[in-house]
């Protein structure tokens, strides 16, 4: 999940997802496709705001 409050749109998980389950809604804020995402951990580990949060 990703914290709309915290992301700054900078795009280091959209580039790190292995399997491009990361985009950028309207606003410029990061989406996980919950349907493509693999729960490798990837985006929330390189995230410097901790905006996301997967559910393990």
């Amino acid at each position: 999940m990703v914290n709309k409050e915290k992301c700054i749109g900078c795009g280091t998980c959209v580039a790190i997802c292995p399997v491009g389950a990361i985009s950028f809604d309207k606003n410029g804020k990061a989406q996980i496709d919950p349907k493509k995402c693999i729960h490798c951990g990837a985006c929330e580990a390189s995230c410097p705001v901790a905006a996301i949060e997967l559910n393990k």
